[in-house]
């Protein structure tokens, strides 16, 4: 056993209780950052970048999608979408779908502010588009539709209060991703500015274990439950909309990930071949000599999810270790990506539009952003039944 393992495991036991039990209560666990110790990258920044790059690249043997492997959104007003809204509004009026908003993130491009509580346009937040929206899809459904939201440590409190001075209904519930404790490039604890241990949350890839832990989705399959449509919280294009649902249905999956066209710039996980599946990567997990640029869609983070497989699949987690600089000094965390449930699962993919009215691609990731897309955001919160007036 390593100085560095002990050492660690030192540190681990002598950590405030309130910490501890605070990290466990959404699922660390000290052994866990051992391991995670004893993989890092070690030497130089030179020597410990490529190591990581190394280890993160799938092997060749990766190649895209056939063009019949990506399908189109339903086409509104046809008499297939029709077909397939009608399949989707039965689901959602037996209470067969939950929505969960990825709702953790700080808005560090916007000042650390909580993204949830962030205005999109005129006194709105994105937290209470969100709320207006599945007010109205519950009351055209005529029962509730479960609305869930993952914070994090730092977003937890302030959604709690804000739902609660909106009059949340019962069935708009929250549930914690995971936490950690970051790391100093030799191995030990990193400690910020008061000589505390550093501790972060753990990645979007943490809604899996952590919604499972919240018994939500227990509680919801027993009644009936059988689809969850998860989308980031500041996508606002990424809404309930029934020829949607009726399309994955029909396609009898386990996972659908809506992806949408490239644009000028845009960079991000897509779809291709790889390790005997079809399944979104990072580009930096591609092999050098795979030219992304071939593939002309990317994931768009929104994923319909049979609740079973949710529940149930056994998914092998990667945990990539990434260097932050926190105080001016360097940090390294492991963090894990929700993609990953098209490595563990069967899935298939849907081009989504992303722009106009029918838009399901408006993510915000800071001021300038927010301003581009604003009169966009408000004119699918019009015609979602987000805002009325």
């Amino acid at each position: 056993m390593s100085d560095t393992k002990i050492d660690l495991r030192r540190e681990l036991a002598q950590l405030d209780p309130k910490l501890l039990e605070r990290l466990r209560a959404v699922g660390f666990d000290p052994e866990w950052l051992v391991a995670q110790a004893a993989s890092m990258a070690r030497g130089t920044d030179e020597q410990r970048a490529a190591q990581r790059d190394a280890r993160n690249r799938v092997k060749d043997g990766v190649s895209p999608p056939r063009p019949d492997e990506i399908f189109a959104a339903p086409t509104w007003g046809t008499p297939e979408s029709e077909r397939l809204a009608a399949l989707g509004t039965a689901a959602i009026a037996r209470g067969e779908l939950a929505f969960c908003v990825m709702a953790g993130g700080m808005a560090t491009r916007m000042g650390g502010v909580v993204k949830a509580l962030v205005e999109a346009f005129d006194g709105h937040t994105f937290l209470a588009l969100r709320l207006a929206e599945n007010a109205s899809v519950s009351k055209q459904a005529g029962r509730p539709v479960p609305l869930w939201l993952m914070t994090s440590e730092a977003t937890d409190a302030p959604i709690k209060d804000a739902l609660h001075v909106a009059g949340a209904p019962a069935h708009v519930q929250t549930f914690m991703q995971g936490m950690s404790l970051r790391l100093t490039p030799e191995g030990s604890l990193f400690r910020d500015t008061d000589g505390k241990p550093s501790t972060h949350a753990t990645g979007h890839g943490d809604l899996v274990d952590a919604v499972r832990r919240s018994g939500l989705l227990r509680t919801f399959r027993k009644g009936g439950g059988k689809y969850v449509w998860i989308a980031n919280l500041d996508n606002l294009g990424a809404t309930i909309d029934p020829a949607v649902l009726g399309a994955f249905i029909s396609a009898n999956t386990e996972v659908m990930v809506e992806v949408c066209e490239k644009a000028a710039g845009d960079r991000g996980g897509i779809p291709v071949h790889a390790e005997g599946r079809l399944q979104v990567l990072e580009e930096f997990r591609l092999p050098r000599t795979f030219d992304a640029n071939q593939v002309r869609v990317f994931n768009t983070n929104t994923f319909l999810v049979r609740a079973d497989a949710l529940e149930t699949a056994d998914i092998h987690w990667n945990w990539f270790e990434v260097e932050k600089k926190v105080d001016g000094k360097t940090a390294i965390q492991f963090e894990r990506l929700l993609q990953e449930l098209t490595a563990a699962l069967a899935s298939t993919y849907m081009r989504v539009p992303r722009h106009g009215t029918t838009s399901r691609f408006l993510p915000v990731k800071d001021h300038d952003e927010l301003a581009r897309r604003r009169a966009d955001i408000e004119a699918v919160a019009r015609a979602r039944g987000m805002v009325h007036g």
